[in-house]
């Protein structure tokens, strides 16, 4: 519990705006953080004050204001993430052999943040900037995997939510939520040949102190030259970097990976 309440609040309740679909009522949010009513009245005209927080008089509901933006704006200018993860994934290229890469999830699609190519290894379409399917790639199905299910069905809603671009991989709901079910009883995600052929991918998500996914570290290889020996040191390796970027991304020295619902 934090030492200054009212400081935790604010942030609970920035916190529970960010994750809305929509605008939210101040008694939902109420209801939903467990904060007497005047309390939560009192916090949001602070952060109304401050512009973090704006009301929507005729919906009568609250949302996120323009200072929220600029502070999210202001981390992805500084971009912590790749700062974090760069050193280590470099680390991880030299013990694997292999190319590694983070990937961030952005709605269905995985956008590629960094990649380490490994020496003498071909060019891969996992370039810095480049966006894939999030439920094809291993870095997709590592943070599919932590998240609710109805946020995945958000995500996914019918089967134009599905592309595929070799015609294999999972192209409606159920296939998916199978594959997703996989990922969690193994503790990491996989893809064969679904992304390019030839090449097979193994990823693990970095989670934040409440266990969302905030990126994935993954690792692609040639199929024909891994054997499932060295795949599975490959994986070790790969939790062994999510869990670093993790530590050092949230302060802590070990964010479990919680893969299992």
């Amino acid at each position: 519990m934090s030492n200054v309440p009212a400081a935790a609040q604010v942030l609970a309740i920035l916190r529970h705006l960010s994750r809305q679909p929509q605008p939210v009522a101040a008694a939902t949010i109420s209801r939903d953080l467990k904060l007497p009513r005047s309390t939560t009245y009192h916090l949001l005209s602070t952060l109304m004050a401050e512009g973090f927080v704006v009301r929507l008089p005729d919906e009568r509901r609250y949302s996120l204001g323009l200072s929220a933006y600029e502070l999210g704006s202001g981390y992805s200018r500084q971009v912590p993430l790749q700062r974090f993860a760069r050193v280590p994934l470099a680390n991880l290229v030299d013990r694997a052999g292999h190319t590694a890469h983070l990937a961030v999830l952005h709605g269905r699609e995985v956008v590629y943040v960094i990649e380490e190519r490994a020496p003498r290894r071909p060019p891969l379409i996992t370039d810095v900037g480049v966006r894939l399917p999030a439920h094809l790639t291993a870095s997709g199905r590592a943070m599919l995997a932590v998240l609710p299910a109805a946020q995945v069905r958000a995500l996914f809603p019918d089967r134009d939510a599905f592309v595929l671009r070799h015609d294999v991989g999972p192209w409606t709901l159920s296939a998916l939520r199978r594959v997703l079910v996989d990922v969690r009883r193994r503790g990491h995600a996989e893809e064969d040949g679904e992304v390019t052929p030839g090449f097979a991918s193994v990823a693990v998500p970095v989670l934040t102190r409440d266990g969302r996914p905030a990126a994935a570290v993954a690792v692609t290889y040639p199929m024909a030259e891994v054997t499932d020996a060295a795949r599975d040191r490959i994986v070790g390796l790969v939790a062994e970097t999510a869990d670093l970027v993790a530590s050092r991304l949230t302060g802590e020295r070990a964010v479990p990976r919680r893969m299992s619902r």
